[in-house]
């Protein structure tokens, strides 16, 4: 197999551990249901900074992280996929801890059309028209999808559309992973620091201390949430942002049923009809991938 070949593979398995993982956090959260949602959001980000700094240190990476620190460029745009990041692990955490799972999974069912939508107006990734026909059985079932949730719509638009703006931010920037996560981390240690102080003057105060247990399930926040994080970026930089926008739909499809199987929340006619669409787009879709590859190295042996 060639060396490119490879290497896009390595990024494809990448990619899906990254989202494969994603799937499993409302499971983690669960754990974490009598503590604020805020409070699980900050000590998410709290924890996950000295995580990425001890595994810079590690791997040996002190050099690219003192390097962009250094590059005003590289803070401007490390600052914004901060932001972006932080706003969709805000929204995802108190969704899920606020039994809106359905509408976190629809968000992550909406990103991968986002995700069509940017690579081809900012990217100039060229689809098939398999492609562009499964993006089309896609959108349909995510329109049917939501159409039925118009409540929640806008949570699910926010999660599709700032993962989406990451994901473009660290696919366009020559970033290093994990050096790029410690500094998009600092970005938003002082809105952590905000929102411990305003869950710490409420009634109740902090849960951080109240039990072992507690204590180190927030601690566990920085290593489960850092590690799918640098996967999905070092996948971001090899693969066409289109398809990574497709591989996505393992996690909406994950969260949609332990929504319905775990959280007792019911199976509707639409849904149903939503995951024939999704799933026959991602068969084709997967389909057109393996007949041009095909094609490539039948073109190589030649």
């Amino acid at each position: 197999m060639p060396s490119n070949d490879t290497n896009r593979l390595g990024a494809l398995l990448t990619a899906i551990g990254a989202y494969s993982l994603w799937t499993l956090f409302p499971l983690y959260f669960a754990l974490l249901s009598e503590v604020d949602a805020l409070e699980v959001v900050a000590w998410r980000i709290l924890c996950t900074l000295p995580f990425c700094l001890v595994m810079v240190v590690v791997l040996r990476q002190t050099a690219d992280l003192k390097a962009m620190l250094t590059n005003p460029r590289m803070i401007a745009v490390l600052t914004l996929s901060g932001l972006l990041i932080g706003t969709n692990w805000l929204l995802y955490v108190l969704s899920i801890m606020h039994g809106h799972v359905l509408a976190a999974s629809l968000g992550y069912y909406i990103n991968p059309l986002v995700n069509v939508l940017a690579a081809t107006l900012f990217l100039r990734e060229r689809l098939t028209s398999l492609q562009w026909l499964a993006v089309a059985l896609a959108a349909i079932g995510v329109a049917v999808l939501a159409w039925d949730a118009l409540p929640t719509l806008w949570i699910s638009l926010t999660l599709a559309f700032s993962f989406a703006g990451y994901g473009l931010s660290r696919k366009l920037a020559p970033i290093v992973p994990l050096p790029g996560l410690t500094v998009e981390t600092m970005v938003l240690m002082i809105p952590a620091i905000g929102l411990l102080a305003w869950t710490a003057s409420g009634p109740e105060g902090l849960s951080m201390g109240s039990s072992a247990r507690i204590s180190l399930l927030m601690l566990l926040a920085g290593p489960i949430s850092g590690v799918p994080l640098i996967m999905f970026a070092s996948a971001a930089r090899q693969l066409d942002f289109s398809v990574l926008g497709f591989i996505q739909f393992i996690t909406p499809t994950g969260l949609f049923l332990q929504g319905l199987f775990l959280f007792g929340e019911p199976l509707k006619t639409v849904q149903a009809i939503c995951f024939v669409f999704i799933w026959t787009a991602i068969a084709l879709f997967c389909w057109d991938l393996l007949r041009k590859r095909s094609a490539a190295a039948r073109a190589l042996r030649s």
